[in-house]
């Protein structure tokens, strides 16, 4: 598993060096030569780093503004590459958490990508899912319980197939086991969404310290497996 970026630049000196800059710490990079397509593709997918060319490429300084606005970027690690006519304060304050110059060079490239890797595997590791099916317990206010059956599962929230209708914002409690653990997680969810189907979404609203901690350690162990070898050391820091 790769860590992955979006570049919107139409910039071919800019992509030549951070390509292979990129490649080095195994992070995908996509590229997006136009302002309003990289919009767009960021409302669509879920990206770990963002990297904007905000002088070079016309309305991209836009795109620095609205990354915050999108559900499923708005945590992404975002850098703003920068030629003269922004400053470094006026990037930070549309949103940006890393500052690059023109011309970049691949030492500089180095530097600060590696610097920031902590805070793109810490992004991984929130929004990570987890396919997996185990029994779930789930009990509403003055409702029998129900059993479901979950399909996948993060550190904030879990997607459940269940025959019993659940309501769209309900708040239940909740309660599994974790494979390979004997101790039961219980905690408090949000119903998110639900569908046609039987599926439904739940957001995590209130968990104990406890039930945090072995929901965080046993996503972590699986995420670790799942990447490169020099990336789980970062993912133990974050």
């Amino acid at each position: 598993m790769k860590l992955e970026s979006l570049l919107v630049s139409r910039d071919a000196a800019l992509l030549a060096v951070l390509r292979p800059t990129l490649e080095k710490i195994s992070v995908q990079i996509d590229v997006c030569p136009e302002s309003q397509a990289g919009i767009g593709l960021l409302t669509k997918r879920k990206f770990d780093a963002v990297i904007i060319d905000c002088d070079d490429l016309q309305g991209a300084s836009d795109v620095l503004r609205d990354l915050r606005k999108t559900p499923s970027n708005s945590k992404a690690v975002a850098f703003a590459v920068l030629n003269g006519k922004t400053t470094t304060q006026e990037a930070f304050r549309c949103g940006a958490n890393f500052v690059l110059q023109k011309p970049l060079t691949p030492m500089h490239a180095t530097r600060c990508f590696n610097a920031a890797l902590n805070f793109m595997v810490r992004e991984r590791r929130r929004y990570f899912r987890y396919s997996l099916e185990i029994p779930v317990r789930i009990k509403v206010a003055n409702s029998p319980e129900l059993t479901a059956t979950s399909t996948n599962l993060s550190e904030g929230g879990m997607a459940l197939r269940i025959s019993g209708a659940l309501v769209k914002d309900t708040v239940a409690a909740i309660r599994f086991t974790l494979p390979a653990s004997n101790t039961a997680l219980e905690l408090k969810g949000q119903v998110a969404w639900t569908d046609a189907t039987g599926c439904s979404g739940i957001r995590f609203v209130e968990v104990p310290q406890s039930s945090q901690y072995q929901l965080d350690k046993w996503l972590t162990e699986r995420l670790q497996n799942e990447m490169p070898q020099h990336l789980m050391a970062h993912l133990s820091d974050s």
